[in-house]
């Protein structure tokens, strides 16, 4: 069985959460969280539907007010510190955000590049710089003069990953970066946030649904469930068969991956028709004995 990690926040952390109780009107979703965010590293939050991870993202973003407990930017509370300050220090891209209607790419990038604009310098060649670069890391140069509601939803989720790169802060926060992405545009995605994790110290943390993708990029995993930290740590440390069964309640096998070394969850064998011969996944249970398992 898998061994949860402690989760007291370290005092060098410049993020962390501290006894953090989170709601929606009268239901409690997450309640006396401690988290720190290691300096320098990808985390990966995963975890089942609705257990709270996008939630608390929200939280360290500073778009939802904690019920009880404290977020803590640089040992402050992040309640208590300036607007601006918190948009120079952290990025955050949420679920499903809503552009401006009829506003351009190049403009919603641009947007990004406000918290570091003053009255007598609205714009300057390094925000120039910044957004041409963000664009150029996203793909979406050549899509500059179109309006954001004529995109695709995969073209409309590289944009808003650009303006989040475009703000420059060396913490960001993503809440499910690869939602609307096929396969070759979420790998993209996740190769630039380890790009600008390595080559540029960015302080990363994601929510992702895809557990094999949270195995290959992160250097720190946060598994929860009901509002509460089940694991966390290196993930060649904490992921294993218990660990999916305890926060997923999915029989699998967890292997080395061929490429990377990193964990590999393969799922039992899919359902067949009764009287179907039973093809086991590889060193683990049949298709039969999962279905008798979780009957």
């Amino acid at each position: 069985m898998s061994a949860s990690v402690s989760t007291v926040p370290d005092a060098s952390t410049r993020l962390a959460a501290r006894g953090l109780t989170l709601a929606y009107e009268d239901r409690t979703v997450v309640e006396e969280l401690d988290l720190a965010i290691p300096d320098g590293e990808v985390t990966v939050v995963v975890g089942p539907n609705a257990c709270g991870k996008s939630t608390t993202l929200r939280a360290l973003g500073r778009l939802l007010k904690p019920r009880a407990g404290a977020v803590l930017l640089d040992g402050a509370e992040l309640a208590r510190t300036p607007t601006r300050t918190i948009a120079r220090s952290i990025g955050l891209l949420p679920q499903s955000p809503v552009a401006p209607e009829a506003i351009t790419v190049s403009d919603l990038v641009s947007r990004g590049r406000q918290p570091h604009q003053r009255w007598w310098q609205q714009w300057s060649e390094e925000d120039e710089r910044a957004v041409t670069e963000a664009m150029e890391r996203t793909d979406v140069t050549a899509l500059g003069d179109r309006p954001v509601d004529e995109l695709s939803g995969g073209q409309r989720q590289r944009v808003w990953i650009a303006m989040a790169l475009a703000q420059d802060t060396d913490l960001l926060l993503l809440d499910e970066p690869t939602t609307y992405l096929d396969i070759a545009h979420q790998v993209e995605v996740l190769d630039l946030v380890r790009q600008l994790n390595r080559e540029r110290g960015r302080t990363v943390v994601m929510v992702l649904h895809d557990l094999n993708q949270a195995t290959r990029y992160a250097d720190h995993l946060v598994a929860m469930k009901d509002g509460r930290v089940i694991a966390r740590g290196r993930p060649a440390d904490i992921v294993d068969a218990d660990l999916v069964r305890e926060v997923f309640g999915l029989e699998a096998v967890v292997v080395p991956c061929p490429v990377t070394g990193d964990p590999l969850v393969v799922p039992g064998a899919p359902w067949q028709a009764d009287g179907a011969a039973q093809v086991p996944a590889a060193g683990g249970p049949s298709s039969r004995s999962l279905r008798k398992a979780t009957s």
